[in-house]
């Protein structure tokens, strides 16, 4: 169903009308996202902007070998997510 409003965003209110309070929550929350500009300038950053040195490679390395020798010893990522008050949806936003 297409609407006729010649104005982009007369459009958008209409749109915004025809939606469920949960559909309306989630465009909110994109278009303060859109707006904000640390929220866009960390969305387009780099996943990794510094080189990784060879001795963070063998600490990671380290951390791998201790847990494959101490089964059931480490904090599962639940917890520390918990701990932080995160959940794992919280990790891709």
């Amino acid at each position: 169903m297409a609407s006729t409003a010649a104005n982009p965003k007369q459009q958008a209110h209409e749109l915004i009308e025809r939606m469920s309070i949960g559909q309306v929550s989630a465009v909110v929350g994109l278009l303060e996202a859109m707006l904000d500009p640390v929220d866009r300038a960390i969305a387009n950053a780099p996943w990794e902007d510094e080189p990784i040195s060879e001795e963070e490679e063998r600490a990671v390395a380290a951390s791998k070998q201790w847990l494959a020798e101490h089964p059931g010893e480490g904090i599962p990522h639940e917890e520390i997510l918990r701990e932080f008050g995160l959940t794992p949806d919280d990790l891709g936003r």
